[in-house]
């Protein structure tokens, strides 16, 4: 007897949501991981002996960000994990407007390509619509997600401590953005905020078209 698809499983969404948000929770730590095995190979004093290196405070007593190794960030690992992160969330954006946008009319402008991206590939991705759209009508947009769902496992001990190791989870999903707008012709710089969990805010910007 044939086995039957794992589509036609009650729980499959469910087991497959679950993998993604796991997905998403270890994208980060992977990404530190190279990114230190990069900054290594630069020979960096600041790095070469990590037990000294894993204090959190300066000498006047600031905090200094640490990574989920322990280690402070340097200007040079910080590029590092943000480049992989967001590249690898491009070439997921690339494929996801591909696959859902190719059976749709063609998008009349940058705000059709917008909606899309906050109705369609947003509800693809993370399960929802993005809660709130703005723009200026002159080609900037602000994306508020209100419970986003990478956060939603998340559990810090303060406010502030949340927020900063936050951050890098966002990087992934601003590259999903810029890769799906990029395929529909739109050409764009993404960034993205969180003040309080799980509320994450995208301001995007398009980039003028060379004449």
């Amino acid at each position: 007897m044939a086995q039957p698809q794992l589509a036609a499983e009650p729980d499959s969404a469910y087991v497959a949501m679950s993998c993604f948000e796991l997905l998403l929770i270890e994208l980060v730590p992977m990404a530190e991981r190279l990114a230190r095995e990069y900054e290594a190979s630069l020979d960096q004093p600041s790095i070469t002996n990590k037990a000294s290196s894993k204090t959190n405070t300066s000498t006047t007593g600031t905090a200094i960000p640490t990574t989920y190794d322990g280690l402070p960030e340097t200007e040079v690992f910080k590029d590092s994990v943000y480049f992989r992160l967001e590249k690898l969330g491009f070439r997921v954006g690339l494929g996801l407007s591909e696959r859902f946008s190719k059976d749709r009319p063609r998008f009349s402008d940058h705000l059709d390509v917008i909606k899309f991206l906050c109705k369609d590939i947003w509800t693809i991705v993370f399960k929802k619509q993005i809660d709130n759209l703005k723009t200026n009508h002159r080609g900037v947009y602000v994306l508020t997600d209100s419970k986003f769902r990478p956060f939603s496992r998340m559990s810090m001990h303060t406010t502030q401590e949340a927020t900063v190791r936050a951050q890098p989870h966002l990087i992934f999903p601003c590259g999903i953005i810029r890769g799906v707008l990029s395929s529909l012709g739109m050409k764009a710089t993404v960034q993205a905020e969180t003040n309080e969990l799980p509320m994450a805010v995208f301001q995007i910007k398009t980039v003028p078209q060379k004449t």
